[in-house]
This record gives C-alpha cells, structure tokens and sequence, in this order.
C-alpha cells in the first residue's frame, strides 16, 4: 500500500498483500507462531538479533529480526508528522524498541535504512524530512539544517548503545535480494524512487538516480513518484516507469534488474511483460528484510575495497 500523510497512530504490521506472480520470494512478513518459535531458538544459537528500521516518506516501520533474517513478531508502523526531525526519528526508534524490551524481547544491533544520498553513515542529502508538510512540499530550513551533515549512525550508535548501521533504503533491500552475480540494480518506487548497484557482490557508492533529470526539466521523481502515479492512475503511471527504466539501461546496462518497493506491485501486467529480459519482481518486504544481511554486504564491500 502506498505511504502517505496519515493521521497519528501506530499500527501493527502482519501481513504483506499478496504479491504477483513471477516475484522473487523473500522472508515471510508474518510468521506462524511455530516459525516465530523456531525462529526464536535459531536466532539464539546461531547469532544477534537485529532491530530494522524502514523510513518511508510517509511512516517509519520496525521489526526484530533473527540471525537468518526471519521477522519475530508483527513490524510496527508509526506516521510520519510533518516537520520531522532528527530527535522525532530516534524517539519512534526508541519507543518500538521500548515495546519490544515489554514483550521479554531486544536486539544486539540497529539496521536503519532512509531516503536520499548517505556516505559512511553521514546524511548528504534527504528528500522529504527537510519539507514542511511531506515530500515535494515546502523546504523547512531549520529541518534541512539538522538532517544533512548530520551522522545519523553515531547519533543512533550513541542513544541506543548498539552497533548500528544506516543506509539508503534501496540498498537495505538489496542486501535482501542480490545473488553477487553480475552487475545488480535494485529500483524501488514508493514516495519517490529509489535504487542501489551491487558489482559482483559490492556494494557501489550511492547514485541518486531520482534526482537526475528525466524530460521536461522533470526528475525521475517527478514523473514516477507517488504524485504523478496518484495524478495519472496505474496504467499511465506504469506505462511512464517503463520508460524511465528504458532510459537508465543504456547508462548502467546491468545483468540483472529487480523492481521492488510499496508501488511494484502497482505496474500493470502489460508493463511487465514490455519489461523483458533479466527484471525480477521483489516484495516490499525487502526494505525491511535486509537489514541482516546488509551488514554483510556492507563487510564484503569494505574487504573488497581494501584490497584493489
């Protein structure tokens, strides 16, 4: 379900809609409490549980994940509230993580993924939290000051005592999806657009694709986001993000493409089947799924950097 303005309240997440055929599987979103209970002894034996974080334009998710990256327990989603700041971030964080601690649960490690361009940890550039009143609103100077500069992985490291790692969230789910074969692009479509590359196992530094200009002095965003698909309907919408992925082959020309995120599974049939060759659907449950083996992916790169 697309992300939007909401009204305040948090929500229990069990369940995923149902996904088209031809979709890559993933991890289940809503175990049954016999997996949850294999889960939880696997998880005890074979490694730390990690707390994801999934930030949307329009809600923060969170979920306890095992060693093999298995949700414990129902997600829970929390509206975004217009100005957000950094503090806003760490307080939903903490309050889940709060609940979690009241069910006899924790976690040994924080995998935050967010939108917009972030380095070693460091916010660059984030699209909707420096607005007003949500994405493609007003810019809010005083948010724009606190979010980019801002190392929101120390900041997380520090309030909640745990190793943590924040990433683009296209990359969180890439980390769920990629086989480390061949060159790999992840786009996501929600809010805006989101993407990650992934060169034989590596991760690429972060490319913003959805800023570049489309057509028109329009922006990938502006003609595939959440707006324009809400303005034109599925079938116009989807005809547009054929074409946008049309224009970014020749750029990358990858060896495998997958499209995932909450507006996936919005592109018509016919759109899918234009969209030939290598092009895996993933679910949106990725962006949340990943966030244990992205320390992974994140180690390998490192390694693989270190010794060119």
């Amino acid at each position: 379900m697309p992300e939007g303005r909401v009204a305040e309240g948090r929500v229990l997440e069990s369940e995923e809609p149902a996904l088209p055929l031809g979709t890559a599987p993933l991890y289940a979103s809503a175990p049954s409490p016999e997996d949850t209970a294999n889960a939880t002894t696997a998880a005890a034996v074979s490694g730390p549980r990690t707390f994801a974080v999934d930030c949307g334009g329009g809600g923060i998710k969170t979920a306890l994940l095992d060693a093999a990256g298995t949700q414990i327990g129902p997600a829970r989603r929390t509206p975004v509230r217009y100005p957000f700041s950094p503090a806003a971030l760490e307080n939903i964080i903490a309050a889940d993580a709060a609940a979690l601690r009241a069910e006899g649960a924790d976690f040994e490690r924080l995998t935050v993924g967010m939108p917009g361009m972030l380095r070693h940890g460091v916010v660059v550039y984030t699209p909707h939290y420096i607005r007003r009143a949500g994405p493609h609103t007003r810019l809010d100077p005083e948010m724009e000051a606190a979010w980019n500069g801002l190392d929101i992985r120390a900041a997380l490291a520090a309030r909640f005592s745990r190793p943590t790692l924040v990433l683009n969230d296209a990359e969180v789910a890439a980390a769920a999806t990629v086989t480390g074969r061949g060159l790999e692009v992840v786009l996501t479509f929600g809010t805006g657009l989101g993407n990650a590359i992934v060169d034989n196992g590596v991760l690429a530094p972060h490319l913003e694709f959805s800023h570049a200009p489309l057509r028109w002095g329009l922006t990938y965003d502006d003609v595939i986001g959440e707006i324009e698909r809400i303005r034109l309907g599925d079938a116009a919408w989807s005809r547009q993000v054929a074409r946008a992925i049309e224009s970014l082959y020749p750029v990358i020309r990858w060896d495998t493409l997958y499209l995932g995120g909450g507006n996936a599974a919005r592109i018509t049939e016919s759109v899918r089947e234009r969209l030939s060759g290598s092009v895996v659907f993933i679910p949106n449950a990725a962006g949340m799924s990943g966030g244990v083996r992205a320390w992974d992916l994140v180690a390998a790169s490192e390694r693989a950097r270190a010794e060119q």
